[in-house]
């Protein structure tokens, strides 16, 4: 029976391969900021309230400005077709039904033309600056007219940090077969054929300009385009050529969030990558206070990073955030059983929110701030 975000991370574990699960599950180095992501969103107690009339609880709230049934949004999560056959698709289409929003990845292995045909609405993309400045021109062009509604700019890798697991798993796009590798694809014949039949088994948003370069090895020209040279003057010039909204990922400190303000962003994203990028960084959830204090309200403010339940939803919204994004929960779900995983997974948590509220007296979230944690 799954009834828990580790139920389904349990399944997806033992129906995907080993490097695939080991990349959307673990972080780098010595996965210190991994860990202090759930122990510290574990740390904080909530305040139990009793005889209010909590009979009716209304979860939803805007996000961005868009109507959601509750205040979450499908992050942007790097090779999410890898973690199932047409995985984004998936993805998009569970998060449509479900009303909240969805954010693609500029590596996603879906595009965002084949995310686009497949659903209803439009979503919001996820863009990495690149060195090939005209080439991350032409995905903002991309995303402009499939019609996405918010440009979700990622600043938390000018270079890629050392993921040990992934270098140990030879983890590559497409996989790449050894021994050990072909051995464990081969109990996993439900997700092999899943990827067989999909659209893609590249980064999709990607191919174009890798095809441009006449014969560079697709893996190589993906690594080389991180470009530690980005400023806030790139942001400036993103946030004057992009018309609709703009958030900006990977905000840890109040003097980069009253950044985020002066160059006009709609939104910031209070991220440490999942613990994926700087080990030694502290939680999300601890730095939340002091980077909503420093933007007053003068954009929203999201987090991600370590969210798997309900609950950590209703902390993080009593700290100061306006609304969260997860990656891992909904990809564990992919995982273990396509769309209709992600389905359950979102269901999962709404349930845990709705009783979360209920038990500390709250029916709306007008009603959940710093007063539901127990002190």
């Amino acid at each position: 029976m799954i009834n828990s975000i580790a139920d389904l991370r349990e399944l997806a574990q033992r129906r995907i391969p080993r490097s695939i699960f080991e990349y959307l599950d673990r972080g780098s180095y010595d996965e210190l900021t991994l860990a202090r992501n759930r122990s510290d969103f574990d740390a904080l107690q909530l305040r139990q309230r009793v005889l209010v009339d909590v009979s009716r609880q209304d979860l939803s709230r805007p996000v961005l400005g868009q109507p959601a049934s509750m205040p979450l949004a499908l992050g942007p999560t790097g090779m999410a077709g890898m973690v199932h056959g047409d995985g984004e698709i998936h993805a998009a289409r569970a998060a449509e039904e479900f009303g909240v929003p969805f954010c693609l990845s500029t590596v996603s292995i879906c595009s965002i033309e084949d995310v686009r045909a497949a659903t209803r609405s439009p979503f919001w993309f996820q863009l990495y600056v690149m060195k090939d400045r005209g080439y991350t021109a032409e995905l903002i062009d991309r995303a402009e007219a499939a019609g996405c509604p918010a440009l979700m700019m990622t600043v938390d890798i000018p270079v890629g940090a050392l993921r040990r697991r992934d270098a140990k798993n030879g983890l590559a796009v497409p996989p790449r077969l050894t021994l050990r590798s072909a051995v464990d694809i081969a109990t996993k014949p439900r997700w092999l054929w899943g990827i067989v039949n999909g659209k893609r088994r590249e980064f999709g948003n990607l191919s174009a300009a890798v095809a441009r370069t006449g014969g560079v090895p697709f893996a190589q020209w993906v690594a080389s385009q991180f470009d530690a040279s980005v400023t806030w003057k790139d942001i400036e010039k993103i946030r004057a050529r992009w018309k609709g909204k703009l958030i900006v990922k990977g905000i840890m400190d109040p003097e980069d969030a009253r950044q985020v303000v002066a160059v006009g962003a709609d939104a910031l994203v209070v991220s440490n990558h999942g613990g994926r990028q700087l080990d030694g960084a502290p939680s999300t959830i601890s730095v939340l206070p002091q980077v909503a204090d420093a933007v007053q309200g003068r954009c929203e403010v999201m987090l991600d990073s370590g969210i798997r339940c309900g609950q950590d939803i209703l902390k993080a919204l009593a700290l100061g955030a306006d609304s969260t994004l997860i990656g891992r929960a909904f990809l564990y779900g992919l995982g273990a059983a396509g769309g209709p995983g992600v389905t359950a997974a979102l269901e999962i948590i709404r349930r845990e929110l709705q009783v979360s509220m209920a038990l500390t007296g709250c029916n709306d979230m007008p009603a959940v701030g710093p007063s539901i944690i127990h002190r």
